[in-house]
């Protein structure tokens, strides 16, 4: 079975599971062989009958049926059972456990927790389960804590303090002796570590390990996001004095190793307040007519070499992380922002992915290796964007990044237009493929000196960027091919992204129906090209974000791996990240290899660049969480002044304690409690995605318009309030 096949085998595997349980289950006295199974639950075919022997094997060795006679199975006596799984928290205190190979998670109520914590990997013990009941048990030990270390605030006492966490889920408080206090005040924001939870006694035991500062404000509030998901900002002194002493000099001897490209048309196109700059374009016209574009990449690999203090440090943060007011860089600023910047009018080692393309952007010619260029020119996408849509190169103040007017050489005009032109021709190409086209609508702010939220805008996509995403995605894809198909088989890392769950793209239809749209469901390619006419018939409307971000959380997640199943939503067969080193350590992976394998190298330890892409798959996603929340932090900060407006907005969100608004003018997410709407006793319908007056049938349901005023904000627990305004009022 092929890799891409992978979710669908598992998907099999579990209805093979559960058919098994209805087997023994029904009939509990009797036993039953594979082959009586197999034919209660219609099995055929030789893999899945394969798939059932072995299961039925797992399933005894777990100790979840017995095997009462050389191949006779039957469900066990002792239907109370232990499992292994993972806790999820809710903001009740209670839980559920999610255990692999079952359908339904188990309930946990809060006082049958056992000291378990979100995320905690446990052991659970399931009660004998009711007709027609929800599972439910008890946790019997904790495995291993996802997270020892909280951000909280510090309770002092005369003594002693106790530190409450400031995140929703944490049910306890943490008891901190005086000689553990770090010389933290009575409430300041700090990071405790836990480090005991005697049997005896109601709070864990703790030492605080950083003072974070004065709850409120603005340094102590970034520093608590990153605090809180175990991000650094700041490099340690002998990592940074490390990395100051590299050598960063261009020198003769390394040139002559590598492509020099320095005579060939290059520039840059980057957001007009970038700092670094690590991916750049050549542009030459050939003799036969086609034209060779080379997508050159800072080449950080040189500077940052295996099994030093600093590569360690690189691989531990493996990602920059872009809060709302500024970056914390996976690279100490020598290299992020000096070395590997690919600065105009400086040379530059690069690593590089060069094209050859005729008319119809068809690849004729490809190379891969290290090159040294000259950057002729940095422009923002503003000005990549008047040369795209005016065809000049008279480039006018208001957009200039100089600050004053100038004019572009009509080879950059040229090169730009004929970039763009076959930019556009491969993104349909892919797009008739069967690719995803997201353009979900980007928060940004302005912020003031002080980083105070003054005015809010929306980051648009428009030709310059898809340019610019559509050459970065084919050196992407073409890195990727070219090692994927290589005879025997390379260890190398993959970025995938598996194809949706059905059961979520169900759900996603049901939400869009009552907006008028619909889903296709008949095979793969129309599953997308109805995605992709919903995201192109909601733009512009209310419901636009919520349906992107509905749509968004019905795919899978991308990861990286090296076991390569493609990459759905791009429609690639083969793909990876090759573009970003200076921001992701993936990218720094794939240029070692990629040397490595031009170099006649034999394939790479499979098992330690796995090991290395979940690590930097984790670690992608507590950077994005971190991201997502000084986002939400920097708007509940923008509406602390803007409390006396009225504001319409859609409901994006309606759960059995409230619903959520999005203000449709700043995207701006709050929260309207259920107890606080007049008028009537509301009832949460799940069916519905709405809420019901219980007298007045009164509904408030999923992409509903409504007006809304600011009623509290809280930008320690990053929580932002609305009260409805009712219609009748206004």
């Amino acid at each position: 079975m092929s890799k891409r096949n992978k979710k669908a085998k598992n998907h099999r595997k579990n209805e093979i599971t559960k058919g098994i349980f209805t087997v023994l289950e029904k009939e509990p006295n009797k036993s039953f062989n594979y082959k009586q199974i197999a034919a209660k639950i219609n099995i055929t075919d030789a893999q899945d009958r394969n798939t059932l022997i072995k299961r039925l094997t797992q399933l005894k060795e777990k100790k979840r049926i017995q095997e009462v006679d050389r191949g006779q199975f039957k469900v066990l006596e002792n239907t109370k059972t232990y499992y292994e799984g993972t806790v999820d928290l809710t903001g009740k205190g209670h839980a559920y456990i999610v255990v692999d190979d079952m359908d339904d998670d188990v309930f946990i109520p809060s006082n049958k927790l056992n000291k378990a914590f979100h995320k905690d990997k446990v052991e659970v013990f399931i009660y004998p389960r009711k007709k027609s009941k929800k599972l439910e048990g008890e946790v019997v030990r904790v495995l291993e804590r996802y997270k020892t270390t909280f951000v909280g605030i510090v309770d002092m006492q005369k003594t002693f303090a106790f530190v409450r966490p400031t995140d929703f889920r944490m049910y306890t408080d943490i008891f901190v002796s005086k000689d553990k206090l770090a010389d933290a005040k009575d409430g300041e924001k700090v990071l405790v570590e836990i480090t005991d939870w005697p049997d005896d006694v109601d709070s864990p035991f703790g030492r605080i390990s950083q003072v974070l500062g004065v709850p409120g404000e603005h340094d102590t509030e970034i520093h608590s996001i990153l605090a809180e998901y175990g991000l650094p900002y700041s490099f340690p002194e002998d990592v940074q004095k490390f990395a100051d002493g590299l050598d960063t000099s261009i020198k003769e001897e390394e040139i002559r190793k590598r492509k020099d490209l320095r005579n060939v048309l290059t520039f840059t196109i980057d957001p007009k307040d970038a700092k670094d700059f690590d991916d750049a374009l050549s542009f030459q016209k050939l003799e036969n007519g086609n034209y060779e574009i080379g997508i050159h990449i800072a080449d950080v690999s040189h500077y940052l070499q295996k099994d030093t203090i600093l590569d360690d440090e690189a691989y531990e943060r493996a990602t920059s992380v872009y809060l709302v007011d500024r970056v914390v860089p996976m690279l100490p600023e020598v290299l992020s922002n000096n070395a590997c910047s690919l600065r105009p009018n400086e040379e530059k080692y690069t690593f590089s992915a060069v094209f050859e393309l005729d008319e119809n952007a068809t690849i004729r010619n490809q190379w891969f290796g290290r090159t040294v260029i000259d950057s002729n020119e940095r422009f923002a996408y503003e000005e990549a964007q008047h040369i795209i849509e005016t065809g000049s190169g008279e480039i006018p103040e208001e957009i200039s990044i100089r600050e004053t007017a100038y004019k572009v050489s009509d080879e950059v005009v040229e090169a730009t237009l004929k970039m763009d032109e076959l930019a556009k021709i491969m993104r349909d190409k892919r797009m008739n493929q069967g690719a995803l086209s997201f353009d979900k609508v980007e928060v940004r702010f302005n912020l003031d000196e002080n980083n105070e939220p003054v005015g809010v805008y929306f980051k648009e996509s428009k030709d310059a960027n898809k340019l610019i995403e559509e050459f970065m995605l084919l050196a992407n894809r073409k890195v990727a091919e070219f090692i994927g198909k290589q005879k025997p088989k390379k260890t190398f890392v993959y970025r995938i992204h598996d194809d949706p769950d059905p059961d979520k793209l169900m759900a996603l239809n049901g939400i869009v129906s009552r907006f008028g749209h619909k889903l296709d469901f008949k095979d793969k390619k129309t599953i997308s090209s109805s995605l992709n006419k919903l995201l192109e018939d909601v733009k512009g409307k209310r419901e636009q974000n919520m349906v992107d971000t509905l749509t968004i959380r019905s795919m899978s997640k991308a990861i990286y791996t090296i076991d390569n199943i493609g990459h759905y939503g791009l429609a690639f067969d083969y793909y990876t990240h090759f573009t970003s080193p200076i921001r992701r350590y993936p990218d720094v992976m794939v240029h070692r290899l990629l040397q490595h394998y031009l170099d006649g190298g034999k394939s790479a330890n499979a098992e330690e660049f796995e090991k290395k892409c979940k690590h930097s798959s984790d670690m992608e996603y507590l950077a994005s969480s971190a991201e997502r929340d000084s986002i939400k932090y920097m708007q509940i900060k923008f509406m602390q002044d803007h409390k006396d407006e009225e504001f319409r907005g859609v409901i994006s969100g309606v759960t059995e304690w409230g619903i959520y608004v999005e203000i449709i003018s700043n995207k701006c997410e709050g929260m309207i409690r259920i107890r606080d709407i007049k008028g009537d006793y509301f009832i949460f319908d799940e069916r519905e995605y709405a809420i019901i007056g219980e007298r007045t049938k009164k509904k408030y349901t999923l992409g509903d318009e409504v007006t809304v005023m600011v009623k509290n904000t809280d930008l320690i627990k990053r929580h932002l309030d609305f009260a409805l305004i009712p219609e009748d009022t206004k």
